[in-house]
């Protein structure tokens, strides 16, 4: 097994805190270490820094090699331009599919917190054995805990085996949901939230997107004979015609049940995606009104909220429920954490905008 960490991403919908040239895998907004450092200490017991890729854009390179010097620079898979998950994700298969076309891999995002590592290492090698013996991809969803609209729900059905990991039949994938269509979700208990560990081997993800997204499955196959013959050219000008689009919508939403299982990924995790989501994993900080604040705070009647500040300044709420307030040096942010999603819409109009000095 490769375990391939994405570490590309922009994390726009925690925005202000994450920005262009710092985005949150590389920040420190949970814990002492930066989440990409976590991510690859994560597993250090049970692999080693040549299993190890790291798939980003040029922008970060500089920044991961730093953080983590011990990964080889050959591991390091450079993406042409920032283009989602299908694109980085196709372009991975397609980069390693000549010398290793069906070793199993697993895409690990950099930006997630775990806390029963043991057992989230178990399931990796389970999920091996498994796209190994049965050909299968294997994904990992979780328990949700409240209707969140920034991530997807997996859809699942029978327990196919129910031990020390639980692994079910994959019914279907709806990918961020309207708010009311969550907590359907939530009542319903049979949707997961989806955690965005995929794993399975080049040559399948090449022929799922060949199958499900033919546009990708083109491009992708343009890359893989560019790169046979090592026209650096020929690739960047396949990659950067891919449709910018996630996996999720390019690729899951059209695959075939039969095709995927479901681990429940029950190790104490949160995907740190969005203020909502950010609130939920530090439920040990929070103060009796369910508020997590890093900030010089004083409240009337003010309940779970999410409260950053990097000035040393009084923040003062009165009837505040439910919001997060981010003030950084140049930016001050206040939004209801239910609309966590609509974060990234006011990076995207800063960018039409033309004021980048905020990203």
């Amino acid at each position: 097994m490769k375990l391939v960490i994405m570490a590309g991403g922009g994390g726009t919908r925690l925005w202000p805190l994450s920005r262009e040239a710092k985005p949150k895998q590389f920040s420190r907004i949970v814990g002492n270490k930066t989440m990409f450092e976590e991510t690859v200490a994560r597993f250090m017991a049970d692999f080693s820094f040549n299993d190890i890729y790291v798939v980003l854009n040029e922008q970060l390179l500089a920044q991961a090699r730093e953080l983590v010097p011990e990964i080889p620079r050959q591991n390091y898979i450079v993406e042409p331009e920032k283009r989602d998950t299908a694109p980085a994700m196709g372009f991975v298969a397609a980069t390693l599919y000549d010398q290793m076309p069906d070793e199993p891999i697993a895409f690990i995002p950099s930006d997630h917190y775990i806390a029963d590592t043991g057992k989230f290492i178990r399931m990796i090698k389970m999920a091996e054995a498994i796209i190994r013996n049965q050909g299968k991809m294997v994904d990992i969803a979780i328990h949700p805990t409240f209707p969140s609209t920034v991530l997807g729900y997996t859809k699942v059905g029978q327990c196919l085996s129910c031990d020390d990991v639980e692994i079910y039949e994959f019914l279907g994938h709806t990918e961020k949901p309207k708010f009311e269509t969550a907590k359907q979700y939530l009542e319903d208990g049979s949707y997961l939230w989806h955690a965005s560990y995929y794993m399975w081997t080049p040559r399948k993800m090449l022929e799922a997107f060949s199958k499900h997204s033919p546009s990708h499955g083109d491009k992708l196959h343009q890359i893989v004979e560019a790169l046979k013959i090592n026209n650096q050219e020929l690739v960047k000008m396949a990659f950067n015609q891919m449709e910018k689009i996630s996996f999720d919508y390019a690729v899951t939403e059209k695959i075939d049940p039969s095709e995927v299982l479901i681990m429940k990924g029950d190790f104490g995790w949160s995907d740190v995606g969005a203020f909502d989501v950010l609130h939920e994993a530090q439920k040990h900080l929070m103060d009796e009104n369910s508020n997590v604040v890093k900030a010089n705070h004083i409240h009337r009647d003010s309940s779970d909220n999410l409260i950053y500040t990097t000035k040393d300044k009084l923040v003062a709420t009165v009837g505040l429920n439910d919001y997060a307030v981010i003030d950084t040096d140049d930016v001050l942010l206040i939004c209801p954490k239910s609309k966590s999603q609509e974060v990234k819409k006011i990076v995207e109009q800063l960018k039409n905008n033309g004021q980048d000095k905020y990203l």
